[in-house]
């Protein structure tokens, strides 16, 4: 019995997608998967495309981290809830879905223009899969280098001694473009967290010199100036500012 509750609600899960894919595509998907012998070569292009596709969606999480803005919005947001001594508020869930969906607000023009100008195209048969693959690159890549320091990409530039410097933009390699995005987005995270930590600190400082005046060393200075952080986090109205100020960023 349980088994089969698990599969029902596993069928009405996939259902709006199966709805979504038949309406765009005006056809009812169908998949197949057999186990046998061809002479046929052109029989093994399905199953490699099958394969291709479940390998991009396993890396899915890595690419949505890795190639966005996901990075600095999630690391900041975890600065801020340290400089706040909040421990677990917010909790982890709601921070990683606040920049999920702050990472689609932000790439959606770069989202949007990969649909137009890749898929598409390529779901109405007008570009091969190359060209749509070439395509759906040039907008992410331009949103990478827009976002990377010149001397992060000169440093794997030089580390890459393989292969001759790249004369223009567009010769940086991904595999070169990818770990310079990355470390941009690390140091520049950090630097916004650096003074985040600022205000913060001063009020440790200050709650912490008034305790030892008043020679009440056994109370936590932390636990008297959280509060007062609060209290000003809420009236300068924190959580805007910092979500204004990681989306005018980008």
């Amino acid at each position: 019995m349980k088994i089969r509750r698990n599969t029902l609600l596993l069928a009405l899960l996939l259902l709006p997608i199966l709805t979504v894919i038949a309406h765009a595509q005006n056809v009812i998907p169908n998949v197949s998967v057999s186990v046998g012998q061809s002479k046929n070569p052109g029989d093994l292009v399905p199953t490699l495309q099958i394969l291709l596709l479940m390998t991009v969606l396993s890396l899915a999480p890595s690419i949505l981290v890795m190639m966005t803005s996901f990075t600095r919005i999630m690391i900041v947001f975890h600065f801020l809830r340290q400089s706040l001594a909040t421990q677990n508020v917010p909790s982890n869930q709601i921070l990683v879905g606040l920049a999920i969906f702050m990472t689609f607000f932000i790439m959606r023009p770069v989202i949007d223009q990969v649909n137009d100008t890749a898929l598409q195209p390529y779901l109405k048969k007008e570009i091969s899969q190359s060209k749509a693959l070439e395509n759906a690159v040039k907008p992410i890549r331009a949103f990478m280098l827009k976002q990377t320091k010149e001397d992060d990409i000169l440093l794997f530039v030089d580390m890459r001694k393989d292969r001759p410097r790249p004369k223009t933009v567009d010769d940086i390699p991904l595999t070169t473009l990818i770990p310079a995005f990355i470390v941009s987005e690390l140091k520049l995270a950090f630097e916004i967290g650096f003074l985040l930590y600022l205000p913060m600190l001063l009020i440790d400082l200050v709650v912490g010199s008034v305790l030892l005046s008043m020679g009440m060393m056994m109370l936590p200075p932390v636990m008297i100036s959280l509060p007062f952080k609060l209290l000003l986090f809420v009236l300068v109205d924190g959580w805007r500012l910092v979500v204004e100020s990681l989306v005018k960023g980008f």
